[in-house]
């Protein structure tokens, strides 16, 4: 059985693709957290950070209503910015993984960022609207995430004459 790891000709440092893998980690942690907010705050749970709540002007009380303000929707926005931020970061080093390892990498990757997607698309109202991708985008994004995992490591392409 093949294991995860870096790709034999990758010329990546596994420092930089060890960092690329945290960003990852990070990027579908905040998703899970943004899509589930109102789920969340429904059991009496806030994940948000709350000094960047404080700072948007919002409280607590305000994740316990669940209503979709604009203040909300700026951060919200603010928030949806910084995954996306980490998940352009994992992006290099998905492409230094094994090839067998960077379909499923990259599939999951897509997936979560259209979970950002439908959460802009139901209004930033995910206090009362679950985000997630239907069967018919999930299967869409598979042929993607596969031509995705055939690219060329990320630190050989500029080595290409």
């Amino acid at each position: 059985m093949q294991q995860m790891g870096i790709a034999p000709e990758s010329k990546a440092t596994a420092e930089s693709v060890y960092g690329a893998a945290l960003a990852l980690g990070l990027a579908n942690q905040l998703t899970n957290i943004l899509r589930d907010v109102g789920e969340d705050a429904r059991r009496g749970r806030i994940y948000l950070p709350q000094d960047e709540l404080a700072e948007a002007g919002l409280s607590d009380e305000d994740i316990f209503k669940g209503v979709v303000t604009e203040k909300w929707r700026k951060f919200m926005k603010r928030q949806i910015k910084r995954a996306r931020m980490f998940f352009e970061e994992a992006e290099q080093g998905v492409t230094e993984l094994r090839k067998e390892s960077r379909w499923p990498v990259w599939a999951s990757m897509l997936l979560y960022r259209q979970i950002l997607d439908e959460i802009e698309a139901n209004d930033y109202n995910n206090f009362t609207k679950r985000a997630y991708v239907g069967k018919a985008k999930k299967v869409l994004a598979l042929p993607v995430a596969y031509g995705k995992s055939l690219l060329l490591p990320y630190s050989l392409r500029n080595n290409q004459t």
